[in-house]
Order: structure tokens, then sequence, then C-alpha cells
């Protein structure tokens, strides 16, 4: 048994990294910001410690592992360093965990975290598996001899690991703090997909994966015929019955499935697991199964559903253009007959710059928009832009203060839809807080 501790114990891959070596019967600990943050449940319902951040919390018997966002020059990491304890960085060390494992890394632009989610859902059914999902979620099992893990593109961290399954969902640019242009996004998975030793499930609706090269068989999947497995007769189904779609492996029908969730996005998502899944030879009628079984992850459209004023909540982690044209899309497909209200809060000042002109237009396909101040991060406290930059953009849109925060009574019999990657939540709670 080793003892861990977690600088920045709250962060999604961090808190799920504590869960997994806590199931493999390790002494966890962590420190952290004492702000509440959503991942924080979890570690309190395994009574895993958290502390306030100081250099008291550093002991020589300890194995320090240090998060991304923390400098060298955090007072838990020099401490650590001074008496000789060994740190590492998240991504290190997950990437030496995975040697341990059969491994399977799920990774892309979009779509990671539900996909990983999916994918441990329906594998562990199948065998023995841990997993650590980027909404805060993970397992350890001593029998294990799989491991599925979200491995995140951000500086090029995921190549730091040489995983045997490689799952790609999309390539597009992003973290314009970190790439320079979408050239630069296409290198970095490029490299990964060099990395993978036995074969990479890639969707093969996206341009950049078509010309993604491998030394191992690349599986495709998506809506186009050229893809080894095809979605045809997608289906969104009334009264929250979910989507039902015909799975077809190279033009011959492989077998009809239905999941919970609504959007194309969601039919891939499926899809990257159906055919991950055929290939590890996972029976047909288990995957049918658990898919019809999994109601999603954390922070990706979670539904609440308020009697009063016949409002539906639904929080959702979409922070990029994309995922919040997807996420509207979905919400319509599933509510078609309620007004959709979109309340986003731009996470990065460089990102909200770079993409401004995308968010408009995403945003412009809800029926209102409500926009939050920008939330900074960790690496970027300030910038230039403000959210009125974005409000000029987009007609009619409001801004969002605690102080008018009832003017969401008005939306009756709609959908209000609260996206963003920051604490996008704390407008939630307090709307709900006036009910």
């Amino acid at each position: 048994m080793t003892k861990y501790h977690f600088v920045g114990i709250k962060g999604t891959g961090m808190s799920a990294l504590a869960q997994i070596l806590q199931g493999l019967h390790h002494e966890v600990q962590g420190s952290d910001y004492d702000k509440r943050f959503f991942t924080q449940k979890a570690l309190e319902d395994k009574k895993i410690k958290i502390l306030p951040f100081t250099e008291k919390n550093i002991s020589s018997d300890e194995v320090v592992i240090a998060g991304n966002a923390f400098p060298d020059q955090h007072e838990e990491i020099v401490k650590a360093k001074e008496i000789g304890v060994p740190v590492y960085r998240y991504y290190d060390f997950l990437g030496d965990l995975a040697k341990k494992y059969t491994s399977v890394a799920v990774t892309g632009t979009h779509g990671k975290t539900s996909t990983t989610g999916l994918l441990s859902f329906v594998f562990e059914a199948f065998a023995p598996t841990a997993y650590l999902i980027g909404d805060g979620t993970g397992a350890g099992n001593e029998k294990a001899k799989y491991f599925i893990w979200e491995s995140c593109e951000y500086k090029r961290h995921f190549l730091h690991s040489n995983p045997d399954y490689c799952l790609i969902t999309n390539i597009e640019f992003d973290h314009s703090d970190y790439y320079k242009d979408l050239e630069d996004v296409v290198s970095a998975f490029q490299e990964l997909a060099l990395k993978v030793n036995k074969a990479v499930f890639a969707c093969g609706d996206n341009e950049q994966l078509q010309m993604i090269k491998s030394n191992v068989p690349i599986i495709y999947y998506g809506f186009n015929e050229e893809n080894d497995f095809q979605a045809r007769n997608v289906a969104f189904l009334p009264d929250d019955s979910g989507t039902e779609f015909d799975v077809y492996v190279r033009n011959d029908l492989y077998g009809h499935f239905k999941i919970t969730g609504y959007g194309n996005h969601n039919v891939l998502n499926a899809l990257g697991v159906i055919s991950f899944c055929n290939y590890m030879n996972v029976p047909i009628e288990l995957v049918k199964e658990r898919l019809a079984q999994f109601h999603g992850v954390k922070r990706r459209f979670s539904e609440t559903k308020l009697k009063q004023d016949d409002q539906v909540l639904i929080d959702d982690y979409a922070h990029h253009p994309t995922e919040i044209r997807v996420t509207i899309e979905a919400a319509r497909e599933k509510y078609p007959d309620r007004k959709l209200v979109a309340i986003f809060q731009p996470h990065t000042y460089s990102r909200t710059m770079t993409f401004m002109d995308e968010f408009a237009a995403s945003l412009a396909t809800a029926d209102e928009v409500y926009l939050c101040d920008i939330f900074g991060s960790a690496r970027e406290k300030s910038g230039k832009t403000s959210i009125h930059d974005l409000q000029d953009r987009i007609e009619g849109a409001h801004i969002l203060h605690n102080s008018n925060i009832e003017d969401l009574k008005h939306y009756q019999h709609s959908v209000l839809l609260f996206m963003g990657a920051g604490d996008i939540q704390k407008y939630q709670n307090a709307y709900k807080e006036t009910l």
C-alpha cells in the first residue's frame, strides 16, 4: 500500500484518479481550494480526505501527484521536492498506470467524457475494468485487466502514454492559448495515432480524422457510407424515450440499437463504442442491453424537471461553439414543443476571443440567450475581451447576474440550458433558491 497526496484533488481527472487508487487499496488524500466543485461529492462519499493547501500536508512517506493547473512553484510541490518525495505530474502518472493493463484511451476535441463513460459502462459488464472519466468518476478494480480512460489533448498531454487501443471522436480547433491552428491540433492527434499499439477507432465523418495515419488498423464509424460501421434510420423518440438507429457493418445490417440520449453526437458516441466492442468480441446482446441502460455522465445534458412553471433545467459542460450547437439541437429533438433559453458562461478569455463569432452563431439557434461573465481559469485569470463583446454579436441577448436571476421565471413551459465549463452551476443553484 502506498500513500498518495494529490495537489489539486478536485480536478475532474485528479478526483477520478484518486478514486481509482483508493479502489486499489492505497491510502489517498489531497488538497485544493476551499471553493466547492461538483467533483467533491464522490470524494466525500468515499471518505477521501480533502485538505486546504499548505506545505504541512507533505510528509516523507508520501507519493505526490500534481494537477496540471499547478506550477512547480506551488508550495506543496516545492516542499515535496525539498524533502525528496517522488512527484508525478497527473498525465505522467496516468501513462505509467496504463502500462499495467490492456489500455484504451478515449480522446477527441468533443465528446470524450460522454464516450469514456459509455464505453466504461458497457465494457465493464464484459470484463473486469478500471476506468477514469473526465466528469470526476473513477473506479479501481484489483481484478481489472483493462483500463479505459479519458485522454486529454491539451498541451499534448495525451502523448505521455502508449495506449493499446485509442478511440478518437473528432478533431477541431480548440485550446487557442496553446495550439496555433487546426493543423497544429491535427499534428498532435497524428503523433498519438502513431503511438497506438493495436487499433484505432475514429469517426470517419470528421475530415481531419480521415487523414490520420497509423501503424495499426483504423476502424472508421459514422453516418457516411464509406465508414466500416455506419448508423442509419436514426429516430428520435417522443416522451423521453431516447433514440433508435440501425448499425451496418460494411453495408450488412449488424443490429438495431437504442440509447437514452438525443442528438446525432450521442449516436456517434454510441457507434464508436459499438465498433470497439465488436472488435473485442463483446456479445451484441450485451452491448444493446448496456447502451439502453446508460443515463449519461455528470454535467452532460443533466436534467432537473421543475413542477413550478413547468420548466426543465439542463446542466451541460458545453464550452466550445460546436458543443453548444449540438446541445441546443439535442434539446430541440427532445423538447420540440418548448422554448429553449440558452444561459452561457464562456470559459477562458482566449477561447472567447478566438471563437467570438462562432459562439454568437451557435447561441443564436436558441430562442433566448443569457450570458454570464467570462470564467477565467487557474492558467488565465484575465484578458482584453469582455462578455459585452459577445452580447453585441447576438441580437436580444441579455446579461445574467444574481440580481436579475428571477427573470428566468418568466419562461414557463421552457427548457433552460445552463452551459459552460466554469462555475455556471452557481447561477443554476441561485435560480433554484429563488423558487
